[in-house]
């Protein structure tokens, strides 16, 4: 225990392990003196080094000499893996190999490893454990890469040194002798590890050993070193490691568990003991270190490659003999690609006339020219430059931005050439204010990336929609800025209007004249208008159309921030994008640019007049006829966007699934929005998008049904009213004939989908008051609460969006998504006595984001009071 709470860091692994090895010496050598119980071995728990320190493994050590002769030759305790390179945290396994020669018998060598093995367990540690000679250790190595692996760390404890040492020559050897082969295997492994368990550095819960750039690949690098064939960039790989190592540690000890996991729970606390300032901290510094070892695992299989590459060309032998210095290299193929720039073995190198430290753009135009031809700058390159290159001058001369508009347009090729220069600090050279967004997370799951590398994820999708703008160069660095505010504290405005700051100066800092400053800082200030507009504002309504266009102010920032729009959510991550969204999107656009154009706007009464399709009319009449809830179900796919229409392989990608469209046409009544979102929740189907509006009913069919017609004027005022038209006999009229539509896009939390017959029958039953919802959601809530473990999210927040309506007050609901959140919000809505006259819903992973056009039950916007009064006790219900 002692040392456990001793200093932290490498010094306590390395104390773990020794401590151990002395206890496990101890036990060897009093193994051979005959039998050895539990509680003579120290199993009983007072004799282990985890429990007793240094001073308590030495006297075990000194009483197991003192009871029998030390180990008989032949036989040697071998630590391999983590603990075979002197690391041991907390909870670590161990991993032992008892080596023999051969010559005991089997029963003696059988009780020799019983009073090795069963004190280890008996005193709770995990044990990975082998009895083998040196030919069947060699013999399973070579059939196993996993077994190399831990072999290549072999390290004596105990017995006859020798026999270790003989092991390791062996396993060294024959690791080299089989390099050609077996690396390409160690490679394998970990793209298939890779796969399985995502990149560590954007992880929101990484796993800090198998996640790409975690522990194992530290160990692979080892692993390639050893095979003489190449070697990792030693430049911070060892802090990396140890930063890993060193929260892993802290994990241990926090959880009491042996878990590679960094779970949202524990990032507080292990924040805290590792003395960091919050979680968000201690996930930077993971991704830093993690950054760093997959970086260093790139550079060094592209050296493997190359190698091999040489080794099975016709000419391999001698290339190998002049890599390894022995005979003359022959001239290398070098293909110019920019000034200063060629193309050498596969990578982009420096010619030899350049002249890096007279050049300050010859960085950009190398990195600029390695991306267009799809090439890896050569490290060497990059730190040949970083040394010598002089910094730009302020504001950067025209080529050097040119350079970075053409690095940004190069698409996929973009990603590792931009990693190659962060790696050497350029970035933050060349943007100083890139560092307050660099390895930032972003605790949203709708975001797969940390903000930095969405930030260029956004500027890859944003080069294939070049050709739909007329200033591409605006475009991809309003994408490569439109988050930058994120790296400050939210100002009132949130992070775009902090953004727009931020990117006015970096566009000034790029050289952009000031027209085009303004262009930039607009798109970045307004980056997120579109989609939010288009997803929770009628569009419809002429007030939605004006105020983005005021915000706008001219077709061409339209038409990049069209553009910039969709590239933000295709990089954002697949709940942000869907053909959905960008029909809306693309709507919202076209309104905007007419009106920016000087077209006449469509009139109300032309809006609300539009057809509707046929399944909405044959709803619409069902609903009508029988006074009650007709619905259909049918399921919902989109093509991908053309850069994942390749899957692995060269295979192309089917249409994916959207979920299951509900479309739901029913008599007008206050309750509606609140009873099928209650029915949803009983069935355990998660809304997505929502849509609720009045339609009104083809011309001629209210007369032909004149009972349904009758008995709709005898019902009171409808809670979730009409749509857009006024006057007489139009939809805002309680008497014109009309019914509500309601087209919702679902999906199942589990299992498969009810059928749509069951789905109506339980409308029916909640509408006449049969089917008590919210008693049965909380019987669930109630049932499931003990079970679940989830991590608290932000507090809901209601609030009014002021002149975004002529007709309406809008009502904006943020809150975390949860079952029956929208029931809930309907019930409140009706208790307050407004009428919905819309309602627009979306699902963006953990987040509900809605907006419902009120008002009054005479059809007017709330008053400003009522409408705070309303939005107040709505965020109660909530709560």
């Amino acid at each position: 225990m002692r040392l456990l709470d001793a200093e932290g860091g490498a010094p306590r692994r390395a104390a773990l392990a020794r401590a151990t090895d002395r206890w496990l010496a101890g036990l060897l050598h009093g193994a051979a003196g005959g039998p050895v119980t539990g509680a003579e071995s120290g199993s009983g728990g007072r004799d282990t080094p985890r429990a007793q320190g240094p001073d308590g493994a030495r006297a075990h050590r000194e009483s197991g000499e003192a009871r029998g002769p030390r180990a008989p030759g032949g036989v040697s305790l071998v630590a391999v893996g983590g603990y075979g390179r002197g690391e041991l945290s907390p909870r670590s396994d161990l991993d032992l190999l008892l080596l023999h020669d051969g010559s005991l018998r089997p029963a003696a060598l059988a009780a020799l490893a019983d009073r090795l093995w069963y004190p280890v367990w008996d005193m709770g540690l995990a044990l990975d454990h082998s009895v083998r000679t040196p030919a069947e250790a060699l013999k399973t190595a070579g059939d196993d890469l996993k077994v190399t692996l831990g072999l290549l760390d072999a390290r004596h404890i105990a017995g006859d040194a020798a026999l270790t040492s003989a092991l390791r020559t062996a396993v060294f050897a024959d690791w080299r002798n089989r390099a050609a082969r077996r690396l390409p295997e160690l490679r394998e492994l970990g793209r298939e590890r890779a796969e399985r368990h995502g990149e560590l550095q954007f992880l929101l819960e990484p796993d800090l050993k198998e996640a790409r750039g975690g522990l194992r690949d530290a160990t692979s690098l080892r692993a390639v070193a050893a095979s003489w064939l190449a070697d990792a960039p030693r430049e911070g790989l060892d802090r990396a490691r140890a930063r890993l190592l060193d929260t892993r540690d802290v994990l241990h000890l926090t959880t009491g568990r042996a878990t590679d996991r960094l779970a949202l729970q524990e990032q507080d606390q292990v924040a805290e003991a590792l003395g960091l300032l919050d979680a968000d901290t201690l996930l930077r510094e993971v991704y830093e270190a993690a950054r760093t070892l997959a970086y260093a695992t790139d550079v060094t299989w592209r050296e493997v490659d190359r190698v091999l590459r040489a080794r099975g060309g016709r000419r391999g032998a001698a290339r190998l003999r002049n890599l390894i210095g022995s005979g003359q290299r022959g001239p290398a193929e070098r293909t110019p690609l920019a000034d200063g720039v060629v193309e050498q073995d596969g990578e982009v190198v420096l010619a030899r006339t350049a002249r890096p430290d007279r050049d300050p753009v010859l960085p950009l135009r190398a990195a600029a020219a390695a991306a267009q031809a799809g090439l890896p700058l050569s490290l060497h390159a990059v730190r040949l430059l970083a040394a010598q290159a002089p910094p730009l001058p302020v504001p950067w001369p025209d080529e050097a931005r040119e350079q970075l508009v053409t690095l940004l347009g190069a698409g996929e090729a973009t990603v590792p050439v931009w990693e190659s220069l962060e790696a050497e600090g350029f970035l933050t050279r060349l943007l100083p204010d890139w560092e307050r967004v660099r390895c930032r997370p972003q605790r949203n799951a709708v975001h797969r990336w940390t903000v930095d590398r969405h930030l260029v994820e956004t500027a890859v999708r944003a080069a294939a929609l070049t050709r739909r703008v007329g200033r591409p160069d605006l475009l991809l660095v309003a994408a490569l800025l439109h988050d930058i505010g994120k790296g400050w504290p939210d100002g009132p405005g949130g992070h775009s209007v902090t953004g727009e700051t931020i990117a006015r100066d970096m566009a000034r800092r790029i050289g952009f004249p000031p027209a085009d400053v303004d262009v930039v800082a607009a798109l970045v200030r307004h980056h997120l208008l579109l989609v939010e507009t288009a997803t929770r504002r009628d569009l419809d309504d002429p007030a939605t159309v004006r105020l983005v266009a005021d915000a706008v102010g001219g077709r061409g920032t339209l038409e990049l921030l069209h553009a910039l729009t969709e590239a933000d959510a295709l990089a954002t991550g697949p709940a942000a994008w869907s053909a959905w969204r960008a029909s809306l999107v693309a709507d919202l656009a076209g309104r905007v640019d007419a009106a920016l154009a000087g077209e006449p706007a469509a009139t109300a009464q032309e809006r609300a007049e539009r057809a509707p399709g046929a399944a909405e009319e044959r709803l619409a009449v069902e609903a009508w006829r029988t006074r009650g809830p007709a619905l259909t179900m049918r399921a919902r796919t989109e093509e991908p966007p053309a850069a994942e229409a390749e899957g692995p392989g060269g295979t192309r990608q089917g249409a994916r699934p959207l979920g299951v469209e509900l479309l739901v046409a029913l008599p007008d009544r206050p309750d509606a929005l609140a009873a099928l979102a209650g029915v949803l929740a009983l069935h355990r189907l998660t809304v997505r998008t929502a849509e609720l509006r009045p339609l009104r009913l083809p011309p001629g069919v209210a007369d032909d049904l004149g009972p349904a017609r009758e008995a709709a004027r005898e019902r009171p005022p409808a809670g979730a009213g009409p749509g857009p038209a006024a006057g007489p006999g139009g939809a805002d009229d309680p008497e014109a004939p009309h019914v509500l539509l309601l087209n919702w896009r679902v999906a199942a939390e589990f299992g498969s989908l009810p059928a749509a017959d069951r789905l109506r029958a339980d409308l029916l039953r909640v509408l006449d008051g049969t089917l008590d919802v919210p008693a049965r959601l909380a019987e669930r809530e109630k049932a499931y609460r003990p079970r679940r473990r989830a991590t608290p999210g932000p507090p809901p927040r209601v609030s009014v969006a002021p002149g975004s309506s002529q007709l309406a007050t809008v009502i904006e609901v943020r809150a975390q998504d949860a079952p029956g959140l929208l029931h809930r919000i309907g019930r409140a809505l009706e208790a307050a006595g407004v009428r919905v006259r819309g309602a627009y819903v979306s699902t963006l992973g953990a987040n509900a984001v809605d907006a419902f056009y009120v008002t009054d039950p005479a059809g007017r916007p709330l008053a400003d009071r009522a409408a705070d009064e309303l939005a107040g006790r709505l965020q109660a219900a909530l709560v």
